[in-house]
């Protein structure tokens, strides 16, 4: 992730035709741009849609468990990747006047050399997560939520008033569905203890009780979900930059934000919780030496400065490294020609 501290220059209007477009460069002129670092992030974060169980107030009573009783969206922080690029600063151009020879010696002492002829940089993605279906326990159990009560109806035989019991179909109360999904689960749990005990007149070994246990864990699971509840995960990914200003006192940059409703959005969205990014800059020594005085023509360069680079929540501290910056180094000279 380090870049080499070292001169560098990106070549950019006498190579791109766009730039060209815009500002007529003067016939015989070579144009070029100071570079500058972006700090792009490569953010990937998980959303989790949690379903309550519509037995989930009744967890403690009949399961001895606490279960979530509301729906819930939550996002985090599943993986990032942090990547310095160089890019070309539209706002430092310079025109030079290149004599014969003077370009071979660019190229030689020019390592980082950035050419920027189809004017690509890289390209952004972002997705949004799509819209949650609401939650569905239609299939999780087998017990029927309908039960038969008895009611007597007063009626009238050949001006008699008669007794009549008559059975009606009636919602079960949503405690007693309740109750009775809890006993299912002890049975099953009751039931697979039997099985690897051997105390059941059923008679499984290999692969018959392995195939037995797995469909009992697979009811209690579905019964459980009617109680504690599930949840549905996806995943985000999105890239994110950062382009450090020279002039802002405080390099303190808000990176990306994490939304619980929307996932990873962008600096500037408030709904979302910040995720710093710190520069630290390590000062620029002056050069040392005596300097000698440049003669005929000369090119402007930047020299980066070394930044500690830390990225966290606000609090904790995600990743942290160190990265040549050169927005925030200083700029100098060096002769292209000797005349």
């Amino acid at each position: 992730m380090r870049l080499n501290a070292k001169l560098s220059f990106i070549l950019a209007a006498a190579l791109l035709p766009a730039m060209a477009a815009m500002a007529q460069d003067p016939m015989g002129t070579v144009s070029y741009a100071l570079p500058q670092t972006t700090i792009t992030f490569e953010v990937e974060a998980t959303l989790e849609s949690f379903h309550a169980g519509p037995y989930a107030k009744f967890a403690q009573k009949y399961l001895g468990v606490n279960a979530r009783q509301e729906d819930q969206r939550t996002c985090t922080l599943s993986s990032v990747k942090m990547t310095p690029q160089i890019e070309a600063d539209q706002n430092y151009r310079y025109f030079i006047t290149p004599e014969k020879g003077a370009m071979s010696f660019l190229s030689l002492t020019s390592q980082g050399l950035v050419a920027v002829n189809d004017g690509s940089f890289g390209n952004g993605s972002e997705w949004r997560f799509a819209s949650q279906a609401d939650a569905d326990f239609s299939d999780k159990g087998v017990s029927s939520n309908l039960t038969s009560e008895a009611t007597t109806l007063i009626r009238g035989v050949d001006g008699n008033r008669v007794a009549v019991q008559q059975s009606m179909v009636v919602q079960k109360p949503l405690e007693q569905r309740a109750k009775e999904a809890a006993e299912m689960i002890f049975d099953l749990r009751k039931k697979r203890v039997q099985i690897v005990t051997g105390d059941t007149d059923a008679t499984y070994s290999g692969e018959a009780m392995g195939a037995a246990l797995a469909e009992i864990a697979a009811l209690e699971k579905e019964y459980m979900s009617m109680f504690i509840g599930y949840s549905d995960f996806q995943t985000q990914k999105m890239k994110c930059d950062v382009v450090p200003q020279k002039d802002r006192k405080a390099q303190t940059y808000v990176a990306f934000r994490l939304s619980d409703t929307d996932g990873i959005v962008s600096a500037d969205n408030v709904s979302g919780k910040p995720y710093l990014l710190e520069l630290t800059p390590q000062p620029v020594s002056p050069a040392s030496g005596k300097a000698a005085a440049a003669k005929g023509a000369v090119a402007v360069y930047r020299i980066p400065a070394i930044c500690a680079v830390k990225l966290t929540d606000g609090v904790n501290p995600i990743l942290q490294d160190r990265v040549a910056v050169y927005q925030l180094g200083v700029e100098s000279y060096f002769p292209i020609s000797t005349k």
